[in-house]
């Protein structure tokens, strides 16, 4: 039987919360009719996550999992969605968590970041209806209390990720984590929306100044793993429409769209 979402605690009418589910954004696609602008499918036990590329996300015991529903999107402001995302992961964490204050980082173009290790990962799937126009559908893995080795993972596996308990002297629980992203992600909506606004008051120009100082590969010896190829070279920042620049041979700079990124 697939799961059926349980009362919503504390009377929040936008949350659908599952004992368990194959994945947050599936379930989320799967029932678009039913749901509505800024509603949040949250599970404790994700057994078939999904990341980018078709890569598998491990949701061990203690990562928050849960998929945000965001409406009317300007489609062409969809590119840097996902880093647009990753900044309000990170106003939520250092919100409720000071000890993270400044100390958090953006790895295009998907990841958060602390101390080069992974704390969380975003993946932003598009979808169309006519009665909610374009909608993302925004899901988040934040590593909120595991233990790595309980759960069998070794470093490849989950990417040389960290879990916030181990960082900070105080977690909060998964209901003030989903309260305070989906307030931070329906700013962003409205920042992305259909409305008409000029392209340097919409979209990612809004956020840039905040992305390329949270950028973390900013100066970083980087291989960008393409279907085809891979790409070696300096990363020299983020553009105006989400795109990772690269700095080759010969000064020349390529500006990535879409790829997995390692450190060299």
């Amino acid at each position: 039987m697939p799961a059926s979402p349980q009362p919503s605690p504390n009377h929040r009418h936008w949350l659908h919360s599952l004992d368990t589910c194959p994945s947050t954004n599936t379930w989320a696609i799967a029932r678009a009719a039913k749901l509505h602008h800024g509603d949040v499918i949250f599970t404790k036990r994700q057994t078939s996550g999904r990341g980018q590329h078709d890569r598998t996300w491990h949701s061990p015991t203690g990562v928050l999992t849960a998929s945000f529903v965001l409406d009317k999107f300007n489609p062409n402001l969809l590119p840097g969605l996902s880093l647009a995302v990753g900044l309000a992961v990170i106003f939520a964490i250092e919100d409720l968590v000071p000890d993270c204050r400044d100390m958090l980082r953006l790895k295009w173009p998907n990841d958060v970041w602390i101390d080069r290790h992974k704390l969380a990962g975003i993946l932003c799937e598009a979808t169309s209806g006519n009665n909610f126009g374009t909608r993302a559908v925004v899901g988040i893995g934040l590593n909120r209390c595991v233990d790595f080795a309980a759960a069998g993972l070794d470093a490849r596996a989950i990417g040389n990720a960290v879990s916030l308990h181990s960082i900070a002297s105080n977690v909060p629980d998964e209901l003030c984590l989903l309260d305070r992203l989906r307030h931070y992600l329906l700013q962003l909506a409205d920042m992305f929306s259909t409305t008409d606004r000029p392209p340097e008051k919409s979209g990612l120009a809004l956020l840039l100044p905040e992305l390329r100082r949270r950028d973390a590969l900013i100066g970083c010896n980087v291989a960008i793993e393409l279907p085809s190829e891979t790409i070696c070279g300096e990363a020299a920042g983020i553009d105006g429409s989400g795109r990772l620049l690269v700095c080759l041979a010969g000064d020349r700079i390529q500006a990535i769209t879409s790829g997995r990124v390692r450190l060299n």
